[in-house]
């Protein structure tokens, strides 16, 4: 009778398995619907934009899965203090001389977008130029600097320059970890922000040198960083490539609130100006830095207004 009890209990054992039930205690078959089992090779789907997978679950790699909440505390804990070592000769408000050459410009142009802002919101600015070399670094790292200078007015400074970075070297600090080491999803907010000797100036250098700047720029993560930092600061200014050569500065301008233009005088062709001035809506353009003038070239202030149709600041580099 045993043996008839061991082949009944076999052959029933058998049939739950056929029919999708259990084969043994603890242990329950998949359901038809289930997706199959991922082997250890295979990884699961990214989103662009925050680097979790698509079910909602933290990669154990070096993505970052910003669960932690940014905060002012937080960000002043994990920023790191660096000694910076500013250029004399183009940083103009490290040397404490408010009555350097060109320090009074940079006032006027600070006045002028808080009057814009009275009009319009203004806290993400993106500084540009027609071409290389017009002065755009100079401007966007004077104009971070000036806006500290009031009290209490805390703002983030980005090269997201990828293609010929020149921040770090003007504030005499390290290019690297930075923005491409984020857009990358190398490192988190906290690792690529870092701070210097004057008081309340955040700075986010370029990062790691990389062969796509193009498609980097457009993958959706820089619009994820500046909504989680934002809150923390009164003004955000990206220096971004220069407008005519590549397309990176008008992918830029989306995740912007404004376009501050800097043409250089006596050397910026007016085709050039225009075609840049193209690369952006109209309300998109807030205003026009004129940089490199002296007291024989400031009628060409004038040249450029026409051109442009926007206020224009005139600037010493």
């Amino acid at each position: 009778m045993s043996r008839i009890h061991e082949a009944l209990k076999k052959a029933e054992q058998e049939r739950a398995v056929s029919q999708g039930g259990s084969a043994q205690p603890g242990f329950t078959m998949p359901e038809a619907s289930e997706p199959p089992m991922r082997t250890m090779q295979e990884e699961p789907p990214v989103t662009a934009v925050t680097g979790v997978p698509a079910g909602g679950v933290p990669l154990t790699s070096a993505m970052p899965s910003f669960a932690s909440p940014f905060s002012l505390d937080a960000l002043l804990a994990r920023c790191p203090q660096l000694e910076w070592k500013p250029e004399e000769k183009t940083m103009l408000f490290f040397n404490g001389d408010d009555t350097a050459r060109g320090t009074e410009e940079f006032r006027t142009l600070r006045s002028r977008l808080y009057h814009t802002r009275e009009k319009m919101t203004l806290k993400k600015l993106l500084v540009t130029s027609a071409l290389p070399k017009e002065g755009k670094s100079f401007t966007s790292a004077n104009l971070a600097q000036v806006l500290v200078r009031q009290h209490g007015r805390r703002v983030l400074l980005i090269d997201a320059d990828l293609r010929g970075p020149r921040l770090h070297m003007m504030l005499g600090t390290t290019s690297s970890p930075g923005l491409s080491d984020y857009l990358q999803g190398r490192s988190d907010e906290f690792s690529i922000m870092q701070r210097g000797p004057m008081e309340n100036l955040f700075f986010i250098p370029s990062g790691d040198e990389i062969s796509d700047p193009a498609e980097l720029v457009a993958n959706g993560r820089l619009k994820f960083l500046l909504q989680r930092v934002e809150a923390l600061f009164d003004w955000i200014i990206i220096d971004s490539p220069p407008a005519v050569p590549v397309s990176d500065a008008s992918v830029l301008a989306k995740t912007c609130d404004g376009v501050l233009m800097v043409v250089r005088s006596n050397a910026t062709p007016i085709d050039m100006a225009r075609r840049a001035r193209e690369e952006f809506p109209d309300q998109a353009l807030v205003g026009v830095v004129l940089n490199g003038t002296d007291s024989d070239s400031i009628p060409y202030s004038r040249y450029y207004y026409a051109a442009y149709g926007k206020n224009v600041t005139d600037s010493k580099s």
